[in-house]
């Protein structure tokens, strides 16, 4: 029987990646099989997660499944290790209004899942314990269990707030971290860049592994965790049985696009799809393909690489003028664009279609997504509704296009244009909004039906 917890803290910044990345990699390291889930939209953090776990890192989205698809999901995935241990995200009450709806709180109460919380301990000694009591005290049905004291900047500090939270609230402190000169994980945009693109991921995760050994009592962080509810995954089994291989998708998997739910990829598995994973960068050309996924990422850090791959970018162009199925997210979006312009350079792309995008140093779009589909597009049927989320800096300079043929209604963010998003052109679909496959579970059966269609018209051309 697996066990698990809940590692939360009472803001954004207050450090709960460093100890859960800390804890998944030092249980890691002991051979225990940990599974890592993360709460909320989230590709850096989970990717990190994964990195510390060698294996994948599921997310856990309340505003976009349902409780029943989370705790199957739950389940279902941690069925077989020994250790869950799931990173909750802004602070541990946060949600979209006063009852705190979808909030890492609300996803602990529905998995049955201690809480472990993280205090960043900046300038303040007794007042820390008023913090703890009042997260104790807010909704008795969160089981918070342990306490861990982040940003120390001396032992008398440290001995202070130790025992001014044990007295007061009657929880354990079962960590106590210093305050370190930089960094563990350097910050970009509104959080910490991608493992991808960090020259030294590998020795980080290593770092904060002994990091959580030296200042983490494990075994009482362990002792705190609850068993998984595991009699939910026998009620209804989350994923069909896998299909046979019958169809090739490719993965642009590089520095420039990382940003891949591993529900999605499982999702195309499970349909019947081989994934085929592609560097854009140093691959010369597509290889033989049925369909195209391009996920989200940065392009604009590998501008110039991509733009030196003319060869790759061509081929790409000729796949979709093919009619190759390509189904693109963000930054895959961008990537099927003319150019992207950064800090008076251009850099030409793939081409697919007519836009020109630029980087603006606010966000243009941050938060979840909900759309209806209002034109014909190779993947989703006419007036149906699909929940997302998007997360963009980049900004649209000029397309020769008209907001109008653009096939998604914005109810619910900002989309590429009007309050619309998503470009097609024969059988490429590009928009803004990334989804979950098991929020939008038609998303991987119309793609690979898309890409057996696809397989098929060819070997009949060729016949």
């Amino acid at each position: 029987m697996p066990k698990g917890i809940v590692v939360a803290g009472l803001s954004g910044g207050s450090g709960k990646s460093v100890v859960a990345v800390g804890l998944v990699a030092a249980y890691t390291g002991q051979g225990r099989r940990v599974v890592p889930f993360k709460k909320g939209p989230d590709y850096i953090d989970a990717g990190w997660l994964q990195l510390a776990a060698g294996n994948p890192c599921f997310n856990l989205d309340p505003y976009l499944m349902t409780q029943e698809t989370i705790r199957h999901s739950f389940a279902q995935h941690a069925n077989g290790a020994q250790l869950a241990i799931l990173e909750g995200n802004r602070g541990l009450f946060d949600g979209v209004n006063i009852d705190g709806a979808y909030s890492t709180a609300e996803l602990s109460v529905e998995l049955g899942l201690p809480v472990l919380l993280v205090v960043d301990c900046t300038k303040a000694t007794r007042t820390i314990a008023a913090l703890v009591l009042g997260a104790q005290k807010l909704d008795s049905r969160v089981m918070l269990r342990g306490v861990v004291l982040n940003r120390l900047g001396t032992a008398r500090h440290e001995s202070i707030v130790r025992q001014s939270v044990e007295h007061y609230t009657g929880l354990p402190v079962v960590g106590a971290l210093p305050r370190f000169k930089n960094d563990m994980f350097p910050q970009r945009h509104l959080g910490i860049i991608p493992y991808q693109e960090h020259d030294a991921a590998d020795q980080t995760t290593r770092i904060l592994g002994d990091l959580a050994l030296e200042y983490l009592d494990l075994p009482k962080i362990e002792a705190l965790m609850a068993d998984v509810q595991m009699f939910v995954a026998s009620e209804k089994p989350l994923a069909r049985h896998k299909k046979a291989t019958e169809v090739r998708i490719g993965i642009l998997k590089d520095a420039a696009f990382q940003f891949y739910y591993p529900e999605n990829l499982e999702a195309l598995e499970n349909e019947g799809a081989e994934l085929v994973e592609i560097n854009a960068m140093t691959a010369e050309r597509l290889p033989e393909l049925d369909g195209l996924y391009i996920g989200g990422g940065f392009p604009e850090t590998s501008a110039g690489r991509l733009a030196d791959n003319s060869g790759f970018r061509l081929s790409v162009k000729e796949a979709a003028e093919s009619g190759l199925p390509i189904y693109a997210e963000c930054g895959g979006l961008i990537y099927l664009g003319e150019s992207i312009q950064l800090e008076g350079e251009e850099y030409a792309l793939a081409g697919v279609f007519p836009v020109r995008f630029g980087l603006h140093k606010k966000p243009q779009a941050h938060g979840y997504t909900e759309l209806t589909v209002g034109g014909r597009n190779p993947f989703y049927r006419e007036k149906e509704k699909i929940k997302g989320h998007e997360f963009r800096y980049s900004t649209v300079l000029s397309w020769q296009g008209n907001p109008s043929d653009l096939i998604f209604d914005m109810q619910r963010g900002v989309g590429f244009m009007n309050g619309r998003d998503g470009l097609v052109y024969k059988n490429v679909l590009a928009l803004y909004t990334h989804i979950h496959a098991l929020a939008t579970p038609q998303w991987a059966q119309n793609l690979v039906s898309r890409a057996k269609e696809f397989k098929q018209e060819r070997r009949a051309a060729g016949n």
